[in-house]
């Protein structure tokens, strides 16, 4: 949610909050005490309308649903009411005193916002068009000449304040977006690798320390798995490096979806070496998600002339599995998906090795 919208639906929420208190409490006063049915139904109609505001407000914060319309739209139903409320204070209730808490209302109702200037004009000269009829229709002459002179001025000093009030804010609201916008482009170029799109080593050894430790109750199995082009050297010799890269673009996209399709996180740990990291509830799944991969990459029918293992781009995948929390050492749980890894190499590559302390090692062969 814009974070403007987010100030005005707390500065509604705070606003009609305490309106709603106050009349609320005012109109059992009327009741009990003065017995003055008619202020008892406006105070509790207004502290009505203030609660519905507050609540709304509320929920759409809660909800992140607001929209700039729906904002608007509630700024214009506060005012309203808390104008009307003034002008019936100032001018049905008191028809022969100057409109002293009308205009108090006039200037600081909309200073808690942040509204376009011609937003504020139309509901400024709204509510002093509607405060004058009423005004010049009830007061005598020589009250209602002043007021209407009062309220001149405090619609200028309220517009006046208002526009700068706003501008400092969006000001101050813009520069620190655009530090936030800078200061997460620069933490993504720290932990995004530019090439593949996937996170870099830095990231990965993060991440892989809070998989180890902020595993779900639901979560039975903690995965990591190394990859490797095949004879990826080979590849660059022969193609050369331009065609490399884009070896690796295409590779890494096959990675990043699978952070969409099976929840898994995805690194680029070295130059043609990746890592990826999950959780599993079933082991049988882990077939899948690796069979799935190696198709991934034969599907790609990226040419590889020099390879021993096949005609395409194919890799070697070494995947641990250990049970959530039984160990935090990341180091030695890195050593032994390398170890699955190499062993994978050593079988004749386009494979993977799937193994664990509880888990009986065995192969898995590319459906490629």
């Amino acid at each position: 949610m814009n974070t403007l919208f987010l100030n005005n639906l707390l500065s509604l929420r705070r606003l009609n909050k305490l309106i709603a208190i106050f009349t609320g409490l005012s109109s059992i006063y009327f009741l009990l005490i003065e017995r003055n049915f008619v202020r008892m139904y406006i105070f509790f109609a207004v502290a009505a309308i203030a609660l519905f505001i507050s609540l709304y407000a509320h929920y759409k914060i809660q909800t992140a649903l607001a929209n700039i319309r729906s904002i608007y739209l509630l700024i214009t139903i506060f005012y309203v009411n808390l104008m009307l409320f003034g002008i019936y204070l100032s001018v049905w209730a008191a028809p022969n005193n100057y409109a002293s808490i009308f205009l108090c209302f006039l200037v600081v109702a909309l200073l808690m916002f942040m509204n376009p200037p011609l937003f504020n004009l139309i509901l400024t000269l709204g509510a002093s068009v509607v405060f004058i009829i009423f005004t010049v229709t009830i007061k005598p002459y020589e009250i209602w000449m002043i007021d209407i002179l009062n309220v001149v001025i405090a619609g200028g000093i309220s517009l006046y304040f208002n526009w700068h009030i706003s501008k400092l804010r969006m000001g101050s609201e813009l520069s620190g977006t655009m530090l936030e916008n800078e200061r997460n482009q620069y933490l993504d170029q720290s932990i995004v690798d530019e090439l593949t799109q996937l996170r870099n080593r830095r990231d990965f050894m993060q991440t892989f320390q809070r998989y180890v430790l902020n595993y779900r109750t639901t979560d039975a199995w903690l995965c990591i798995a190394l990859a490797d082009i095949d004879f990826f050297k080979k590849y660059n010799d022969r193609y050369g490096h331009t065609m490399g890269d884009d070896c690796l673009r295409a590779v890494g996209a096959v990675l990043n979806g699978l952070k969409d399709s099976e929840g898994i996180y995805s690194a680029r740990v070295g130059g043609e070496e990746f890592a990826l990291l999950w959780f599993e509830k079933n082991l049988p799944h882990i077939d899948t998600v690796i069979t799935r991969l190696m198709g991934s990459i034969g599907d790609l029918k990226i040419p590889h002339e020099d390879s021993k293992a096949s005609p395409y781009i194919s890799m070697s995948i070494g995947v641990y599995v250990e049970k959530c929390g039984v160990s935090s050492d990341t180091q030695t749980l890195y050593e032994r998906a390398d170890k699955a890894l190499y062993t994978a190499k050593k079988s004749g590559r386009m494979c993977a090795i799937v193994c664990g302390e509880e888990v009986k090692q065995y192969k898995l062969v590319s459906p490629s």
